[in-house]
């Protein structure tokens, strides 16, 4: 097959851009700390009662997050059998991405008090969030030749670091303007995070080709997800590489998303940074990341994707070990 054409490349990057934001604002940055904040300051204590049991407020953020990708790996074969099966999944991918969009930008109305509403919205922004990226996925082996498909996907990725840094400078700057209401000043980054997600995907819809049906519309798409899933669990029983590489990339994966997705709280709370200083650091993380994805992209076209990515992999256990030993941070 050939590549699409650069303005089909360009949409499909942009999703990135749009949706990065969630990932960055959401579930990186200001929702963490506008989460403890709130509840602490309604509940006048870091310990807080919910459904009938007393939590620490950063803990059930982290409950909240696993009860979110709970659902979401329960939802998948089903999400993946849609996007194999039905020649409408730009739609399904619309629709997700709305619910995101929506579920980021109702966070604007939690206080600390409505917590139920709050770890609801929390969850279905990370639905959507997830459920859009399936399809987003999907598209990739339809517009890129396998040969292209990782300088593709680094566009993409590169994409989305520019986007979510961008949004979080302009968070920023309206946490600094705003500083004597600076929860009114976090609730509208949320407002903000939904807008900007569900306005800049409306150039990737507009832009992405109607994908081709591979299967019957009729067939269930229940069924058929699990279906497929045991079809290829049998063929992975087969290949002895595929299977250790399934192993590696669970516990990879189970080790990266720990590390981004409590890294906020962890800076917060054990390292004590203000949360001025936490939100300037984690820009220029995604700074540097924006140069790391096209960095890794060339070395893995040199080099080959095992090695740069055993190279990667040997660089995040060194960090974290040197994390152990930290128990304070001082940035003066």
């Amino acid at each position: 097959m050939q590549t699409a054409s650069k303005k089909v490349i360009t949409g499909w990057a942009f999703y990135d851009w749009a949706n990065s934001v969630y990932n960055l604002v959401i579930t990186t940055t200001f929702f963490p700390i506008y989460f403890t904040a709130a509840t602490k300051k309604h509940f006048g204590s870091e310990n807080i009662p919910f459904l009938g049991r007393t939590f620490i407020n950063s803990s059930l953020y982290d409950y909240s997050l696993a009860a979110a990708y709970l659902l979401i790996a329960l939802a998948y074969p089903i999400l993946t059998s849609i996007a194999d099966t039905r020649g409408n999944k730009k739609n399904f991918m619309r629709v997700f991405c709305y619910m995101g969009a929506a579920g980021c930008s109702l966070l604007y109305l939690f206080d600390g008090s409505n917590l139920g509403w709050g770890i609801s919205f929390f969850i279905l922004a990370s639905l959507g969030y997830t459920g859009s990226l399936v399809f987003y996925n999907s598209y990739l082996p339809e517009i890129a030749a396998p040969e292209d498909q990782d300088r593709v996907s680094a566009k993409g990725y590169a994409y989305g670091y520019i986007g979510s840094v961008l949004l979080q400078v302009i968070g920023f700057v309206l946490v600094l303007v705003l500083k004597d209401k600076q929860f009114l000043a976090l609730r509208l980054n949320f407002l903000l995070v939904g807008f900007w997600w569900a306005g800049f995907a409306q150039w990737t819809f507009s832009v992405l080709p109607k994908p081709k049906r591979e299967r019957a519309s009729k067939v269930n798409v229940f069924s058929a997800g699990f279906a497929e899933i045991k079809k290829v669990y049998g063929e992975v029983k087969k290949m002895a590489v595929l299977k250790r590489f399934l192993r590696g990339f669970f516990f990879y994966s189970m080790g990266v998303q720990t590390v981004m997705l409590a890294a906020t709280l962890f800076g917060s709370k054990l390292l004590g940074l203000k949360d001025t200083k936490l939100i300037i650091t984690i820009v220029l993380i995604q700074l540097v990341a924006i140069v790391g994805a096209t960095w890794m992209s060339r070395l893995s076209a040199r080099y080959g994707n095992i090695r740069v990515l055993m190279g990667v992999v040997f660089f995040w256990i060194i960090i974290c070990t040197l994390f152990i030993t930290i128990t304070s941070f001082s940035w003066s």
